[in-house]
This record gives C-alpha cells, sequence and structure tokens, in this order.
C-alpha cells in the first residue's frame, strides 16, 4: 500500500502522533529569512506556479543542474512552462532529497493537490495550481494558509525599511521585522566599500570620516531599526578572521574613540586601517582582521545594551563556480560549505564580549555539520541568569536542513545542552511556500521525541510526565523563539 506522505508522515510511534497533534496547528514564529517586505505589502500576486516556486529558488536550480538541465531552463530565457515541466522532469529524481518532501508539503498545504510531481501529472499541476494562484492566492494570503506569526526580513543597515514602514502604519496583523545585516560594512576588503559608506551616510544623514563614526552611524540604524520592530541582527561569516591582537579581550571601544596612536593590537589601528581603505589604500590579511574584530565587537556591544539577538551565520564558500557567478552574480545555487577550523577565534570573539558581560543572546549557525558539537558545547560555556540557553547552537542550516541533519542537529544539541531550550526551526528562505518546512521540522522532532519514551529513555506515562512531555514539545515548535527574541503575541 502506497502511505507516502499520508496523514502520519514521518511519525513513527504512538507517542509521535500523540505530540504532533499538540503542535500541528501552533503558530509560526519565523526567525530569520529572506522575504521581500515590499512583496508582503503589495500583497503580490503569482500567475503561475513557476513564480513562486521557481523564480530564485537556488535549491532547486542547484538540484536541475545536478540533473544536466539547460541553464537556459534554469535562469534563461525559458518561458514559466518550459520552466516547471523542467523542474517537472526532475523532481522524481529526488529521493532521500528533502526538496522531494518540501515540493508535495507546499503542493498539499497551499494548493490542496496530492498529486506527485512527475511529468505524467504535469498538466494537471499546472492547471490546478494556475487556477488557485489566479483566484487570490497572494503573498498574504499564503502567509495566512501557515499561521505565520512573525516574519523576520534580513536587511542592510542603508535599508530605508520603507516598506516595513508601512505595514506596520497598516496595522498588518503579522510582525514582519527587520534584520539588522552589516556584513556589508565588516566587508571592508569589498572592491565596493567605499560607495557603501557613502550609502550609509545618505541613509543616515550624517557623515563617516573615521571609524568611530562608522560606529555611531550605524548605532542610529540599529536604533531605527528597532524601532519597527527588529529583535536580532544577522552575520555571515565566510571567513572567520578575528584577529590574535584582540583574543584578550581588550576594550576596544575606549582605545577607538580616544583616539590614541597606540600599539598594534589597540582600536586605534582599526581606525587606521579604517582610514587609509577610505583613501584608496590595499589592505593586508593582517589589517582586515584587525577591523572587522574590532567592529565586530563594537556592535556585539550594541545588540548586549540594546537587547538585540545576535545570529552568526558560519563556513559558507560562495560562488564557486566562477563560470556562474560571472554569468549570473551571487545567490544562484553554486555556494558550499567551508572546513576551517573556528573554535579558537570564535571563543575569544563570545569570551571578549562575555568578560564584560556584554555578551548578547546569540545563535551559531555552523553550515558544515562537522560543527555542530563544537559550536554546541561551546556555546554552553556562556550561560546567563535568567536566560535559558543564552548562546545555543541554531537550526540545522542550508546543506543540513533535511531529516537526518535535522535529526543530527537535535540530537547534538540534547547530548550537550538543554534541548527544552532550543528554539526551533526557521526557513531562511527567499520562497512564501516554505513555511511548510516547519511542519517538516515538526513531524521530525515529535518523532525523535517519540522515540525516546517509547524506548524508555525519557518518561511519558503519568499525566505531569505528559504535561512535561507538550511543553517541551511546544516550546521548541515556537514558544522558545518567541521568549528568546522578545515577542508577545
Amino acid at each position: 500500500m502506497n502511505t507516502f506522505m499520508a496523514e502520519d508522515f514521518l511519525l513513527e510511534t504512538e507517542t509521535a502522533k500523540q505530540l504532533y497533534e499538540q503542535v500541528e496547528k501552533q503558530p509560526i514564529f519565523d526567525f530569520h529569512n529572506h522575504l521581500s517586505a515590499q512583496e508582503i505589502y503589495e500583497d503580490k500576486g503569482y500567475q503561475t506556479i513557476t513564480e513562486v516556486w521557481l523564480y530564485g529558488d537556488h535549491y532547486k536550480w542547484r538540484a536541475m543542474r545536478a540533473m544536466g538541465i539547460s541553464e537556459e531552463l534554469i535562469t534563461g530565457p525559458a518561458s514559466d512552462r518550459e520552466r516547471f515541466d523542467a523542474w517537472a522532469a526532475t523532481v522524481p529524481n529526488l529521493i532521500g532529497n528533502p526538496l522531494y518532501h518540501w515540493t508535495h508539503l507546499e503542493l498539499k498545504r497551499y494548493f490542496g493537490c496530492d498529486l506527485t510531481v512527475c511529468p505524467e501529472y504535469a498538466d494537471a499541476i499546472w492547471d490546478l495550481t494556475k487556477e488557485k494562484l489566479e483566484n487570490g492566492l497572494t503573498a498574504r494570503k499564503l502567509l495566512e494558509l501557515q499561521r505565520v506569526e512573525v516574519v523576520g526580513t534580513t536587511d542592510d543597515p542603508a535599508d530605508t525599511l520603507k516598506w516595513h514602514q508601512k505595514l506596520k502604519e497598516e496595522g498588518y496583523p503579522i510582525q514582519v521585522c527587520p534584520t539588522f545585516r552589516p556584513d556589508r560594512a565588516l566587508g571592508i576588503e569589498k572592491p565596493d566599500f567605499p560607495e557603501y559608506i557613502t550609502k550609509l551616510e545618505e541613509a543616515a544623514g550624517q557623515r563617516v570620516t573615521d571609524f568611530t563614526g562608522l560606529v555611531e552611524v550605524l548605532e542610529g540604524r540599529l536604533d531605527f531599526f528597532k524601532e519597527l520592530g527588529c529583535v536580532a541582527s544577522d552575520h555571515s561569516l565566510e571567513r572567520w578572521i578575528f584577529s590574535p591582537m584582540f583574543r584578550e579581550g581588550a576594550k576596544l571601544g575606549e582605545s577607538a574613540k580616544s583616539g590614541q596612536a597606540g600599539k598594534p593590537g589597540e582600536a586605534s589601528w582599526a581606525a587606521q586601517v579604517f582610514r587609509r581603505r577610505l583613501e584608496g589604500e590595499a589592505l593586508n590579511e593582517e589589517e582586515i582582521g584587525c577591523y572587522r574584530s574590532a567592529l565586530l565587537l563594537e556592535l556585539g556591544r550594541l545588540y548586549a545594551k540594546k537587547g538585540i539577538v545576535m545570529q552568526l551565520h558560519i563556513g559558507a564558500v560562495r560562488n564557486q563556480s566562477e563560470r556562474l557567478y560571472r554569468r549570473l552574480g551571487a545567490d544562484i545555487g553554486c555556494d558550499g560549505m567551508d572546513d576551517q577550523s573556528v573554535a579558537r577565534e570564535l571563543t575569544a570573539f563570545l569570551s571578549a564580549l562575555d568578560q564584560e558581560n556584554l555578551l548578547p543572546k546569540t545563535v551559531l549557525y555552523g553550515l558544515n555539520p562537522q560543527m555542530n558539537e563544537m559550536l554546541a558545547v561551546l556555546a554552553g560555556s556562556f550561560g546567563g541568569a535568567g536566560v535559558r540557553c543564552k548562546v545555543q547552537l541554531g537550526p540545522a542550516w542550508w546543506f543540513s536542513d533535511h531529516k537526518k541533519g535535522m535529526e543530527e542537529q537535535l540530537e547534538c544539541f540534547a547530548n550537550v545542552s538543554a534541548l527544552s531550550g532550543f528554539i526551533g526551526m526557521t526557513t531562511d528562505s527567499r520562497s512564501f511556500l516554505s513555511f511548510t518546512r516547519h511542519e517538516y521540522f515538526r513531524r521530525i522532532f515529535c518523532n525523535l521525541v517519540g522515540a525516546w519514551v517509547e524506548r524508555g529513555e525519557y518518561p511519558g506515562k503519568t499525566p505531569s510526565e505528559q504535561a512535561r512531555l507538550t511543553e517541551l514539545v511546544k516550546g521548541v515548535c515556537g514558544e522558545n523563539a518567541r521568549a528568546f527574541f522578545q515577542r508577545e503575541r
């Protein structure tokens, strides 16, 4: 009997089924994604499933390339129907890939379609989804269908946040919170860094003439973000460079503001590096590391003082195919994972803030699953009174957000920390259809906990024990994130 994606999909025990019933309809707190606030405000409509499924989805593009699909049918000039047919021909080959499950969950939950994606059913799926989309399945409706409560977008400090402001003024019931992502301010080695500083000045209405001025402008922008609901920052750290000069927890802020021309290792040197870069001078790796270390620490302090959660995404190798990068640009499905060692540098960074009692609540995402245990153990060294899992291992991310990756991340968290404090799943997606990933996670999580209970590894017989299990799954599937990021219903 074919039980593909039946009601008890991924739920292998009676306990797992009972636990999932407790969280199945729980609101979604999606604390990190890349959705467009403008598209939410304008309530974007779609003509075809291709628009909402394949435009900009680098996961799917990567899978299509793996099957030898022509780039014309992926990012090229092909019609929406041709692109869809290429995806329909790809999907049957994705057994074991989360894309197979995500694709069919999206069809079921948003379109009420139980057909499997393949060339034989392509016409029927195309017609059914087109009708639904044309009859009002807009961006806002897609969010409402999945009971999304909070959307944490990802935004540059120079962004005007025009659309977030409009949503707030409208009183839109779903909270669309900007997330402060100052990667470009940290990227002093990038060719367009001086142009970015000019853009930041324009957004702030304030000149940036030195390192202290840069920190002041970023603080002002962070305050502006916070006025519009910001509860978190985010950093994508492709190369973790925390300078050896700053590994002893130096008081960088004080030396920078005093303008002292001190020895290497003081923030005055970072200020000199910043000035030299704006004057067009080339920098070496040591100087880049000095600047990034100083600014990361200054930002960490600001986050702690203002109650902003710091998210660190560590370990991506960007644009691995130079050919496709030159042709298509970034974020097109050609990124990968690094295998660098970051333990000592990351420890030094967190410890420097901790010594000043200015370590904010922090989420550590490791793209390479080999980092999981190291990050989870490291996080446990920085507890905070009154805060559950103040520093914690983030959800399985990107190349690890499949069934095995989620299970391994959860088991790792449980092995070395307190799983009941975990903030759970987030989509990290650009797609309005991606919120079924929360269902996927909830099923996997409840199945894991259910197995532990039924093997006698955790109690679950008495009413009090069952209540504790319910509290656990509800916490990890939404309530913990709400408390961690301090958002009220």
